[in-house]
């Protein structure tokens, strides 16, 4: 079905999952009494990605932590590095990106500087937190969003060597919220403090000046954001236990940005959503580790003009996250300024000159400048291509003819947007 038809075509989509927590040992259950299937993890997860995400067609995929369950340590480092490298093997069946974020169950496994390599997020890390050793960046999948990934355990007793600030650091902050000997155990702890346990965690001040500077550059840009945790964010979206233990002071940030438009957690191997007071929208993905043989527990996004479509399989809840006009409002700036730019490369000219022929003077006319001129100029462009014998100049002009079908595809969506902004 076409667009005209009522069928959004995505700006992009990608593939949701979390807590794999694979372990080549028998099953077994929580500490709730909650089955684990811990090979059949391994199983899930090849299902997921071969008969779910490449069959959608998603850009890339995003696993939101716990990528090997604890118990596997038991059995020494090198068990642990075997068991990552099998779950890695079958995000591999995808061929495109799979974005990983640091649990807890994963720095039980192994150090930090070592899943940071072998997640593939060593070279996603900006300077500053690469010196530090933490494990939070960013990327932009198209011009007009980006994502941030949070480390949720930059703060904790995990993953850090005794003597290291942020180990000091979470240490004292245990010793000032959590009475308990056992510091894993929220015993006596009420609603929302009882998340001061060890196998929790938190973000730094380094982290949360980075996390601004993020926001304030997507606002800059016109660009939405969604942002990734292991760790929820929202109260009553998941048990209090497993909330991000300075949750309020990244809700602060987010609120204040104005650009937020979904944050998206695991952790608590349970479905959660709820819209906060600001309109941020709060999803949280359950475990494949807890789903019984058969079942499944993974999602596909779809990116559309108006909204975000969560397409939960199974066991995987489904949910529609609305834009506001405004977040509709930034797609539509950015996606006119790349078809001004996409219409100044295929009529030959610059943005510049494209701007002053009122080519990006609203959305409709950028959209119609580029649109204008694709049919034509990729026709000229194509025969130019079979004329000219020069292989220099082939090249020059097949790279126009490239220009011309980006500038389609730019018209396209913004032509989608437009439709959604009024």
């Amino acid at each position: 079905m076409t667009e005209q038809e009522g069928q959004q075509v995505p700006l992009f989509s990608f593939g949701v999952i979390s807590d794999v927590q694979y372990a080549d040992i028998p099953d077994g259950t929580s500490f709730h009494g909650v089955p684990r299937y811990y090979r059949n993890a391994l199983v899930a997860l090849q299902r997921a990605v071969s008969s779910g995400w490449v069959p959608a067609g998603v850009e890339f995929g995003i696993h939101f932590g716990d990528i090997v369950d604890g118990f596997q340590a038991r059995d020494g480092q090198e068990k642990s590095e075997q068991a990552l490298s099998d779950v890695l093997q079958a995000f591999s069946q995808l061929p495109h990106p799979t974005y990983h974020m640091l649990g807890n169950h994963c720095l039980y496994n192994l150090p930090r500087a070592r899943l940071n390599k072998r997640l593939g997020i060593t070279p996603l890390l900006d300077p500053a937190a690469a010196a530090e050793g933490a494990s939070y960046y960013a990327f932009s999948p198209h011009p007009t969003w980006l994502f941030v990934v949070l480390d949720a355990y930059d703060v904790s007793l995990l993953g850090w060597p005794d003597s290291h600030p942020r180990h000091l650091q979470a240490e004292a902050l245990l010793a000032q919220h959590n009475p308990n000997k056992e510091k894993n155990s929220p015993e006596g702890l009420v609603g929302v403090a009882r998340r001061f346990v060890k196998f929790g965690g938190g973000v730094s001040e380094a982290q949360l000046a980075w996390l601004e500077q993020q926001l304030q550059a997507a606002k800059q840009r016109s660009q939405n954001v969604l942002v990734c945790s292991h760790l929820p964010l929202l109260p009553d979206t998941c048990p209090p236990a497993c909330l991000l233990w300075n949750y309020e002071h990244v809700l602060q940030l987010l609120r204040q940005s104005g650009v937020v438009v979904a944050t998206m957690a695991g952790h608590t191997h349970q479905n959660g959503y709820l819209v906060d007071e600001a309109g941020i929208h709060h999803l949280v993905l359950p475990a494949v580790l807890e789903t019984p043989p058969g079942r499944d527990a993974y999602g596909t996004v779809e990116v559309l003009a108006d909204r975000l479509l969560l397409k939960g399989v199974d066991t995987c809840m489904s949910a529609v996250v609305k834009l506001s006009a405004e977040a509709v409002q930034r797609q539509q700036a950015v996606l006119q300024r790349l078809a001004a730019a996409g219409a100044a490369a295929a009529l030959g000219g610059d943005l510049q000159e494209v701007q002053q022929q009122g080519f990006a003077e609203s959305a409709a006319a950028a959209a119609a400048a580029a649109a204008g001129g694709i049919n034509g100029a990729a026709s000229a462009a194509s025969d130019l291509v079979v004329e000219v014998a020069d292989e220099q100049q082939q090249q020059q002009h097949l790279g126009k003819a490239g220009a011309v079908s980006a500038a389609a595809a730019v018209a396209e969506q913004l032509q989608a947007v437009n439709l959604h902004a009024s």
